[in-house]
């Protein structure tokens, strides 16, 4: 049966003995020192793995469950199951996220291919309550056509409080790509309410951006950037900077704007480049890697990372690589890309997802098992930064978290019982203060007429202080 609830006990003594006493092979990135861990096993095809407000990991898998991991355990509950079609080779329960305000706004937000269609195949962006015990209530935002392949479906909250939503071609070779009266082939933008942001390229319209094969994930980076990584065809897998409005190629260009294609017509390539102004990717992969989702690493645990993307790698025609955590390193700006390196390749699995724990700074992949389709064998594992393990009250260790972060118009401070009450100061790096007071758990600061810039959040008990980098967009 899918609506369980797994026996939790059993699980969090086994999960704990594992995590706790029989550490894992360990890793070196640099100087820095990863213990591994085998977090969760069993699941089918965990697609998204994101870390929620609530300090859980959330985690879809393909046909149609929602867990939410104790990452301290490894003990989870299924909170949804949901009826999805699965049946081809990519459909399924897909995208998530969860909303910036979670603890006054507990909504979910799913992205899937529905069980019965009515006038065919087509994709749900829904939105569902969070009732402290499971999800429910569902409501339908938007509907977009859907097949067996190329459904893409990342969602991503942007610091504006707006979504993000990848959806494919759905293998039609790039028709609905070009097509502006198709929602496919294309990064769509929605008000967290499901209404059209009056700033769209289009007011009318949802599309951000076009020309798109089949994105697989989404991030934000340094200063709002917002990277996407694509899947080609045979050749040209891209990794982008998404800027709103604009044509991304496909599939009249694939890859670099260079009049190299495999499946595009090589001599028009240049001139469509020209013509409708494509930007060029940060990076390609030829053979395709089949590179999945991302997320910017900006935690000092691991500092030979940190300032970089972490890619997962599904592996795609790229054998004999295969499978992987691929680490971008970027530029300070978050605008060029400075080189490149791969982890974990002797896993051979592929690789979905990545998430972080943003106290720890550890790393949770999603792995799929050694082929297409993913059907395993299915792991979470945790890679764990030897300096902070053996840590088990994290959580008020940190003391303090600040979010969303960066922030746009009111940042939420979640403070752990033993800084509750003490003294705090918000500046900038000019020294002038912006606010003050006392610290208390699910406080809200109105930043809306706070200048574009980063402050620092400083609190001061008496005999210990912190300070917390805030950044205002």
């Amino acid at each position: 049966m899918k609506n369980h609830i797994h026996a939790l006990a059993l699980i969090a003594m086994s999960a704990t003995c594992a995590l706790t006493a029989l550490a894992q092979p360990t890793w070196n990135v640099g100087e820095t020192v990863l213990n591994e861990y085998d977090l969760v096993s069993g699941v089918n095809i965990p697609w998204e793995l994101t870390w929620g407000p609530d300090d859980m990991l959330w985690c879809t898998t393909r046909e149609g469950d929602v867990l939410r991991i104790d990452p301290a355990s490894g003990a989870y509950e299924t909170v949804l199951s949901q009826n999805v079609n699965d049946s081809g080779v990519e459909p399924g329960l897909l995208g998530m996220a969860l909303h910036p305000n979670f603890e006054l706004e507990p909504l979910v937000y799913l992205a899937y291919t529905a069980q019965t269609f009515a006038n065919g195949n087509h994709e749900r962006l829904s939105v569902f309550y969070w009732d402290g015990t499971s999800l429910g209530n569902e409501q339908i935002l938007h509907i977009v056509g859907a097949a067996g392949i190329h459904n893409g479906s990342r969602l991503l909250v942007l610091p504006d409080n707006t979504l993000l939503m990848s959806t494919g071609d759905m293998g039609d070779g790039g028709v609905s790509s070009q097509n502006d009266n198709s929602d496919n082939g294309k990064i769509l933008r929605f008000n967290l309410d499901g209404s059209v942001p009056a700033d769209n390229p289009d007011p009318t319209s949802y599309v951000f951006t076009k020309g798109h094969r089949n994105s697989q994930g989404l991030c934000v980076g340094p200063n709002g950037v917002i990277y996407s990584s694509e899947h080609g065809q045979y050749n040209s897998d891209e990794f982008n900077i998404l800027e709103a409005g604009r044509n991304y190629g496909w599939p009249n260009v694939e890859g670099a704007c260079d009049g190299i294609c495999d499946w595009c017509n090589a001599g028009a390539e240049e001139s469509f480049c020209e013509t409708n102004n494509v930007p060029e990717p940060l990076k390609t992969w030829s053979p395709c890697a089949a590179v999945n989702d991302i997320i910017y690493y900006d935690h000092p645990a691991i500092p030979e990372w940190q300032g970089s993307v972490l890619m997962a790698v599904l592996g795609g025609f790229s054998s004999p690589v295969g499978g992987r955590l691929e680490v971008l390193h970027m530029s300070e700006d978050g605008l060029t890309l400075e080189g490149s390196e791969m982890f974990f390749t002797e896993f051979s699995q592929r690789m979905r997802d990545v998430a972080v724990n943003p106290y720890t700074g550890a790393i949770y992949l999603a792995l799929n098992g050694p082929s297409y389709t993913g059907n395993g064998p299915n792991l979470i594992k945790e890679f764990r930064p030897a300096a902070t393990d053996g840590v088990t009250d994290w959580k008020d260790e940190r003391g303090l978290d600040i979010y969303p972060n960066p922030a746009v118009d009111q940042v939420q401070l979640r403070v752990s019982e033993a800084w509750a009450g003490q003294t705090y100061q918000v500046m900038d790096l000019q020294g002038r203060v912006w606010a003050q007071g006392q610290l208390q758990s699910g406080q809200t600061l109105d930043v809306t007429s706070w200048p574009a810039a980063t402050y620092l959040l400083h609190a001061q008990s008496e005999d210990a202080h912190m300070t917390r980098v805030l950044h205002i967009q």
